[in-house]
């Protein structure tokens, strides 16, 4: 290769953004990451546990920011691409919880481990614009799992949107993934 002219003997940079993609995890990591949006769902379910009705509420509300994220994107290539990546999971009728079962009275501590782990994978293995947007869906996914079905009260009246104890998760959450 010759040179350039005008650039003889000069060193040329050029910066290239890395995008993350699913090769940079093992299997294992990844399936990790695939099934954190509803492990966040699933932590608000056991914050402030109701009625059989509440948490289907929850889950399908984490399901939701699950499958708008696989369909329209928009929140960062590498969280697009594991969204996509569980809506072909639930298309094929395969959990995305994987081998996840938390139990017993350390399910919530099981819980946010799990989320402390995924999180550790995309601050280390994702750039950090990367790693925030994946933290911030986190978040959403937890959110509206708390804002799904009101709590407490009686048939509906003096109910909260948010219990005092998903709030107490959604904080923790915000801990964990900080």
């Amino acid at each position: 290769m010759g040179d350039l002219p005008g650039l003889r003997g000069q060193s040329i940079w050029v910066s290239v953004h890395a995008m993350t993609t699913k090769a940079d995890f093992t299997d294992d990591e990844w399936t990790r990451l695939e099934r954190a949006p509803l492990v966040a769902g699933m932590a608000i379910s056991l914050a402030d546990p109701g009625g059989p009705i509440e948490a289907v509420k929850e889950s399908m509300a984490a399901l939701k920011t699950l499958s708008e994220t696989a369909q329209s994107g928009g929140r960062g290539e590498l969280v697009d691409a594991i969204a996509k990546s569980v809506g072909e999971k639930l298309r094929d009728r395969k959990s995305p919880l994987a081998d996840f079962k938390p139990r017993g009275a350390l399910a919530g501590e099981q819980i946010l481990e799990e989320l402390r782990v995924a999180n550790e994978l995309v601050t280390q293995k994702a750039t950090p614009d990367e790693a925030a947007a994946f933290r911030e869906w986190l978040l959403t996914a937890a959110r509206r799992a708390a804002e799904a079905a009101k709590e407490g009260g009686f048939l509906g009246f003096r109910a909260e949107r948010v219990s005092e104890g998903e709030q107490q998760m959604l904080d923790r959450l915000a801990g964990v993934l900080s």
